[in-house]
């Protein structure tokens, strides 16, 4: 056969691969193994090329990764885009075990009606990040790469993906709103540092979801300039529970107002439900309008917890109260199990004693050695009904004996 008929004979398999691309763009996928990425291989570019295309259609678009294992370096996907767009996840993401810089694995910003949804694991392989990571001991360190980062992110939702071994945070939110998130599962080992599920800064209408999430910190950290946060159906285990703050340590930050976490279960984790804020405080705002109910813990240190004596590894001037306010709180139907004797703390400032406190239907056991369940709290006046085990605000709290290790 000459070449002339060798080419001819190639022209229909030609046409069949270019109709398949015309076909993935007018049908609006863009599968990231149409821009050369191959399975065990490094897939950043062959990403990013399928995003800025997607992100560039005048319909509606979805990324596609596939089933199987890619490398994936530090990646940034950016809007604006056009019209509404998916990541749909289906295989793992695997960052390099040794890529210890940068802001995350994936950062998504500026992006208006984005979905990332899919069954597929986002692997930060943290365990060398994890042995580098000194941040739980100073108060100003070098921060790791995190899994994932939403920047500006509007409208949008994040459902049934897998965030494993981060070196950092899981997922960070930066001035976020209309944000859901959920059925996600975060894992990482329980001695894995500052490895928070979901933390949020700057953000209004995020909502928490029917997620499992089992960290070496909090499984949600609520940090300040936050409004209309909802948590809700979430089972965090191991981990240091859910946590409003630290608040006050930085002086760029603002008010933390409606915060709502119900109908969650705690299962070991060595704190339950707290706010925090730091003595000390770099500036002063209020924390408001935040309520905890329908709790199940399960052999939980540090329950319930209001903590304005937060000083982890005394990294701030303890005589020096917290200017920060809090007021509005309520504690309603939580039940379980304390694996310490003080299942119910509440520290306020000195200078600023919480107001508006109101608890509720607490039945909470201690089953060690030093006797039962007891309650101890200072700078409050709570307003208290229903069931009270165990009695509570019974005696002061004795000074500086807060949790200030986590």
């Amino acid at each position: 056969m000459g070449l002339i008929s060798k080419f001819m004979a190639l022209i229909p398999l030609l046409l069949l691969l270019v109709s398949n691309a015309t076909a993935d763009a007018t049908s609006g996928v863009f599968d990231i193994t149409k821009f050369g990425a191959k399975p065990n291989a490094d897939v950043t570019q062959a990403l990013a090329d399928a995003w800025k295309e997607a992100c560039a259609s005048a319909t509606p678009s979805k990324v596609l990764v596939p089933k199987g294992t890619y490398q994936l370096g530090a990646s940034r996907l950016k809007g604006p885009c056009k019209s509404p767009i998916e990541l749909l996840v289906e295989g793992t993401l695997q960052a390099s075990p040794s890529d210890t810089e940068g802001d995350g694995l994936l950062v998504m910003e500026y992006v208006d009606h984005l979905t990332l949804a899919g069954t597929g694991v986002f692997d930060g392989q943290g365990k060398a990040g994890w042995e580098k990571n000194d941040c739980h001991l100073k108060k100003e360190c070098k921060k790791l790469p995190m899994n994932l980062k939403f920047n500006f992110i509007t409208n949008s939702i994040v459902k049934d993906i897998t965030s494993l071994d981060s070196k950092n945070f899981h997922i960070n939110v930066l001035a976020g709103k209309n944000l859901t998130f959920d059925h996600l599962k975060i894992t990482a080992p329980h001695n894995s540092p500052n490895t928070d599920g979901i933390h949020m800064g700057d953000s209004e209408d995020v909502y928490i979801l029917n997620t499992a999430i089992a960290t070496g910190d909090d499984c949600i950290s609520v940090g300040y300039t936050n409004r209309k946060i909802t948590i809700s159906d979430v089972t965090c285990g191991p981990g240091h529970g859910i946590s409003i703050g630290s608040l006050g340590k930085y002086k760029t930050e603002k008010e933390v107002v409606g915060v709502t976490v119900k109908k969650c279960k705690l299962i070991g984790t060595t704190n339950g439900v707290r706010i925090k804020s730091w003595p000390d405080s770099a500036v002063s705002y209020p924390a408001s309008d935040m309520h905890f109910e329908d709790i199940e813990m399960e052999n939980v240190a540090n329950p319930i917890i209001i903590d304005q004596e937060y000083c982890p590894w005394n990294q701030c001037n303890r005589k020096v109260p917290s200017a920060i306010k809090i007021s509005k709180v309520s504690f309603k139907n939580i039940r379980g199990t304390s694996s310490t004797p003080v299942a119910v703390k509440l520290v306020c400032s000195k200078s600023n004693p919480c107001e508006g406190v109101e608890i509720a239907d607490i039945d909470l056991t201690y089953s060690g050695k030093e006797g039962p369940a007891v309650s101890e709290c200072a700078n409050v006046k709570p307003t208290i009904s229903g069931k009270q085990n165990p009695p509570i605000c019974a005696k002061p709290a004795p000074p500086e004996t807060t949790p200030s290790t986590d």
